[in-house]
């Protein structure tokens, strides 16, 4: 590998998650890191997140990928824990209705399953857990968690997944309802990254 190299793959298909990625990564690196899509790799297969933890499925999909593109991968883990359902749908949140990336499906399951539930028991929680692997095996790991409340019908039209039935600690509004820079300034991806973005900028430079 060419530790000078400024390409880092995002190794995840969800279009949502490439567009907070970007943002946030060249809010950091002033555009200095290459960021390039899996979609440019066609020959790579879904992997299957058999994980028990955040952790462990965001390191199955960027050690896949930096073994199988030969350049530092940059993937995640994330999901949404309710603290009602012990802590559900977690691990299991782009799936929660039974169809992978379903957001609606999704969202509109936690809504029947908190309908009954009065707002003081309504607390949750995203987190995010970023993994940074290069093919020669170093490892990096971040997390971060973006805390708040099921609210109980969507409103809003910015961001994706449980975003329009999420309202952020301290605010009225839900995380579908803020800016770009106000939810990369306080989200469990935005914290996460930047947390990570340090070792990315170090092993691109070719600095260890």
């Amino acid at each position: 590998m060419n530790l000078m190299s400024n390409k880092l793959v995002i190794a995840t298909r969800n279009a949502g998650k490439i567009v907070e990625f970007r943002r946030i990564l060249d809010s950091i690196s002033a555009g200095a890191i290459e960021l390039i899509g899996i979609d440019q790799f066609p020959e790579l297969a879904d992997v299957e997140e058999t994980g028990a933890t955040f952790e462990e499925n965001a390191l199955l999909k960027a050690r896949y990928t930096a073994k199988m593109t030969g350049l530092p991968a940059l993937s995640d883990d994330s999901g949404l824990c309710i603290d009602f359902l012990g802590g559900a749908p977690g691990i299991f949140s782009a799936r929660w209705a039974g169809t992978h990336g379903d957001d609606k499906a999704n969202t509109y399951k936690v809504l029947d399953e908190l309908e009954d539930v009065p707002d003081e028991d309504r607390g949750a929680y995203f987190i995010c857990v970023a993994a940074l692997v290069l093919p020669g095996g170093r490892e990096e790991i971040a997390e971060g968690r973006f805390a708040g409340r099921i609210l109980r019908t969507p409103i809003g039209e910015q961001g994706f997944g449980y975003d329009p039935i999420f309202a952020p600690i301290g605010m009225s509004i839900s995380s579908a309802q803020m800016s770009a820079d106000e939810k990369d300034a306080v989200s469990h991806r935005g914290k996460a990254l930047r947390a990570i973005a340090p070792h990315v900028i170090e092993i691109l430079e070719g600095l260890r």
